[in-house]
């Protein structure tokens, strides 16, 4: 009797302590708030704007309010820094994960040089990233060019 005794004592202290866990389970995961993070990363600028899912901005950094030298505003360290900035904002109102939309210029072939080292670094901010979207814009023929039927002539 003593040893059934004590397995169904020891039986109720695991399903105790599954119960805790469970608890506090639910209650990070009520905690947990999640965001957007638009990354814009040009040949000149990178810029960093955190949302809530309304829509609400919390916080906005470009790389032109991190560094006073112009030529630097696109450089990979200089986005490290903004996203930083924009990051500390961001975990003071409790935003645990993020969705990242990155877009480069229209037309361009590709993201400056910011945009990948800004990914990189909200990772490294502690932010759960849920996924990673490129939503820059392609133009599709677009307005008519000037100069006429046979075209500019010089």
């Amino acid at each position: 009797m003593n040893k059934e005794e004590e397995k169904v004592e020891s039986e109720k202290k695991v399903q105790d302590a599954e119960e805790i866990a469970d608890e506090k389970k639910k209650e990070s995961n009520e905690k947990e708030i999640t965001g957007i993070a638009y990354v814009y990363s040009s040949p000149n600028n990178t810029i960093i704007h955190i949302t809530d899912l309304a829509g609400n901005t919390i916080s906005r950094i470009s790389g032109g309010m991190v560094t006073k030298h112009s030529r630097l505003k696109a450089d990979p360290t200089i986005a490290m820094f903004a996203v930083k900035r924009a990051a500390e904002r961001a975990r003071d109102l409790g935003i645990t994960g993020l969705y990242i939309r990155v877009r480069a210029k229209t037309g361009s072939e590709g993201m400056g040089s910011g945009g990948h080292a800004a990914v990189k670094s909200f990772e490294k901010a502690g932010f759960k990233i849920i996924s990673v979207l490129d939503t820059t814009r392609v133009p599709r023929g677009g307005p008519k060019k000037k100069g006429g039927k046979r075209g500019r002539r010089v």
